[in-house]
């Protein structure tokens, strides 16, 4: 290799065209943008879709992706770029990996994403491993997070768009499919960038509406999809307070989360009430004031390391933490207890921190993605 080779955009030393990327494409407009602009480059370029499930079974829903209308418009940006496109059949590996969990884990009280064993299990794993099969240089999609090279090799980042980071259902990447694993729009300051390239290079879904976290949930009913895939399991119980005081009856604690307040039916109170303990065995709902909610200590499993050294080798440090998708990272400190296991204590209490959800681990100095584990019994 001469010492004036040049590394193209994805980072390898040859020319686009003889660097050949699979992309992720799910139809929407942020992978449609990704395989357009990597075409336009010259990359050799194979769009891949999966096809997730059914598209005409009742868990389908309008605007979601992996099925039906997002398959043709992926296929048709494929045919308006002129590079190959490859439709696979992954309804069995999604259900098995993805959604019978998911159903599992809501009938044991807790409060699963999909979305993040979707990825580790699904699009980063098998599809990964097509795409070598492919023998591809590297995958790329459109998720909104940032690779960069550091010290010790590829590392990641939170997006540069705040409102658009996806850095929370991405943080089971392991080193392995980083080194191979391209995100081109991470660094864009808005999403109004992305559909301004999908307009430029004449991409019929470029104003199309982003699709919903979860693709297989019809309108946001989870127990809709959990009666569907475990019949009978929305038993009715009671409504208790903490003391075991009933309060009223339930239909099923599949329809209810830790920290709702609305839709519980007992009104008439004094002061609200929230969720604040699923007890499957017992079948019932407890609930109490909003302070209950609070705590600091979250126990976390099943960690990711994607920090310097072995994560059993870690001190306890200071990192910041995000316990939920929606909320933005918080100061913590983090215990590491082995391998896989640690104790983060939150600075300031959070309220809802409920299992089944990740927490994820930032540096407070940078905007490096540290790993992350799963939340895994009452906090």
């Amino acid at each position: 290799m001469s010492l004036d080779t040049q590394m193209n955009s994805l980072g390898f030393a040859k020319p686009p065209a003889e660097t050949r990327v699979v992309v992720a494409m799910s139809g929407g407009v942020d992978s449609s943008v990704v395989a357009a602009k990597l075409a336009e480059e010259g990359y050799d370029v194979v769009g891949v879709t999966l096809q997730l499930y059914d598209h005409g079974a009742a868990l389908a829903k309008k605007g979601a992706c992996c099925a039906g209308r997002d398959i043709h418009d992926a296929r048709r940006v494929a045919e308006e770029m002129g590079f190959p496109h490859y439709v696979l059949d992954y309804e069995n590996n999604f259900r098995e990996a993805v959604i019978d969990e998911f159903a599992d884990s809501y009938l044991g009280g807790a409060t699963p994403v999909p979305c993040i064993r979707c990825n580790e299990r699904v699009k980063f794993k098998d599809l990964l491993e097509t795409a070598k099969d492919l023998d591809a240089d590297c995958m790329a999609t459109g998720h909104y997070i940032q690779r960069k090279m550091g010290n010790a090799g590829a590392e990641l980042h939170s997006a540069a768009d705040p409102t658009k980071d996806q850095s929370y259902f991405l943080f089971s990447t392991t080193q392995a499919q980083l080194d191979y694993l391209r995100f081109p729009l991470g660094h864009l300051a808005s999403k109004d960038e992305t559909r301004a390239l999908a307009a430029k290079y004449g991409l019929g879904v470029a104003d199309k509406p982003d699709s919903q976290d979860i693709c297989f949930v019809p309108n946001g009913d989870y127990a809709a999809v959990i009666e569907k895939l475990r019949p009978g399991s929305a038993m009715p119980g009671d409504i208790v307070d903490s003391d075991g005081n009933v309060l009223g009856t339930h239909r099923g604690v599949i329809h209810y989360t830790i920290g709702q307040r609305r839709g519980l039916g007992i009104g008439g109170l004094a002061d609200p009430l929230y969720v604040v303990k699923l007890d499957v065995a017992a079948k019932q709902v407890v609930v109490g004031p909003r302070e209950m909610l609070a705590t600091r200590r979250v126990p976390v499993r099943e960690i990711n390391w994607l920090g310097d050294g072995g994560f059993a080798d870690q001190k306890e440090r200071q990192i910041a933490v995000r316990v939920r998708s929606t909320r933005p990272p918080t100061d913590a400190i983090l215990r590491p207890i082995s391998d896989t296991e640690a104790e983060v204590e939150l600075v300031a209490a959070e309220q809802g921190v409920s299992p089944g959800q990740a927490c994820v681990f930032y540096d407070p100095q940078s905007t490096r993605v540290l790993g992350g584990g799963w939340i895994w019994r009452g906090a």
